[in-house]
């Protein structure tokens, strides 16, 4: 069986693409794949909610496969691949036309839909999910979205994969706080990746000023890029605070290098997208103690393997007691992050992901 395999690949600035590298990788141990093949015997699309995908999109309703959602919102990348009219028809296919003058109220509203709760409301996930002969998903919250707008569809739930970075000996990760500015003492949480209002950066900030006010010895290290440029002007205030450290955009081995020198993790997730963070599994496999927002995407973390906040009125409450007890109780953070790291190294490596992956795709080969 020959699978074709349509993906953004390394260096394209997405998780996807480092995902899809190792799990083409770990494919290749079952069967014969092609990347970007037109003829195969099963195809195997990944989408993500960005515009990097938007000619695998095509493909994926053109010769129909196996898709896998990496988000199961994909209402931002119909934003950026439509024009008006044609976003408005797609979200009448999805939502039947009593709901077009919402349709147009969104479209002019598209600015802030970064930040705007309402475009979370609606995945627009029916066209994909009706034409895919399957759906791969990484978590509960993105299997009931796809069947809430196709019925009917095959969904199947796969980890997310977890791509082991390389080791860094402590002695490097100590020069690197080093350099940083960061005190020897100090508790590190980290902050990472791509930075956007459902992150819930003004939220960790005025938290983490909190927990400085308290006596305790912490940083919070940021470390990636804005994409949101509202968001960056309204907590550049903060960003020249005792105890916080920026860092801009950087390469993989670095952002990961960063990951391994915290203490600590920070990845809130308010509006979610059906996503499972990969980042977050990846900063657990670290054995990092990671705080994420509660929710049916991370359902599947033991309890004990992370610390999980509720978003709404507890959420600040919620966020400042876990930081102030990690910050207290260092032996406990260590052990959080060994039963992370364990978890992790169990449900989420190449080899069970990439049997599941092989799997499912026999069952849709020819």
């Amino acid at each position: 069986m020959i699978v074709g395999f349509h993906a953004p690949m390394p260096p394209a600035q997405t998780g996807v693409a480092g995902y899809a590298s190792a799990l083409l990788a770990g494919l290749r141990e079952h069967v014969k794949v092609k990347s970007g093949a037109r003829q195969a015997d099963v195809h195997l699309y990944h989408l993500g909610n960005n515009q990097l995908h938007r000619d695998i999109y095509q493909r994926a309703l053109e010769r129909p496969g196996v898709t896998v959602l990496h988000d199961a919102v994909l209402h931002h990348f119909y934003l950026g691949a439509l024009d008006k009219d044609a976003y408005i028809d797609e979200f009448v296919y999805n939502y039947g036309e009593w709901h077009r003058d919402l349709a147009v109220r969104l479209w002019t509203a598209r600015p802030r839909s970064a930040a705007d709760e309402r475009y979370f409301r609606y995945p627009m996930l029916r066209r994909i999910a009706e034409a895919s002969l399957a759906l791969i998903v990484h978590n509960p919250a993105a299997v009931k979205m796809v069947l809430a707008h196709a019925p009917k569809a095959s969904v199947h739930e796969v980890p997310h994969l977890w791509v082991e970075p390389p080791f860094s000996p402590p002695a490097k990760l100590a020069r690197l706080r080093e350099r940083l500015g960061i005190p020897p003492r100090s508790f590190v949480f980290a902050l990472l990746g791509h930075l956007r209002e459902s992150k819930r950066v003004a939220t960790v900030l005025r938290v983490f000023d909190k927990v400085r006010k308290q006596g305790l010895e912490a940083t919070l290290l940021i470390a990636g890029e804005f994409v949101s440029t509202d968001l960056e002007r309204s907590v550049a205030p903060w960003m020249g605070r005792p105890g916080i450290v920026r860092v801009g955009r950087t390469p993989d081995r670095e952002f990961w290098q960063m990951a391994a020198a915290s203490d600590a993790c920070i990845n809130l997730r308010y509006p979610s997208v059906g996503e499972t963070s990969g980042i977050t599994v990846g900063l657990m496999g670290l054995g990092k103690p990671v705080i994420v927002t509660e929710s049916d995407e991370v359902s599947r973390f033991p309890r004990d393997a992370c610390l999980q906040v509720a978003h709404g009125a507890a959420e600040h409450a919620e966020l400042e007691h876990y930081m102030m007890l990690l910050c207290r109780s260092p032996l406990l953070a260590g052990e959080i992050g060994r039963r992370a790291a364990a978890f992790v190294a169990a449900r989420h490596c190449i080899y069970t992901v990439a049997e599941s992956y092989w799997e499912i795709l026999c069952k849709y080969g020819v």
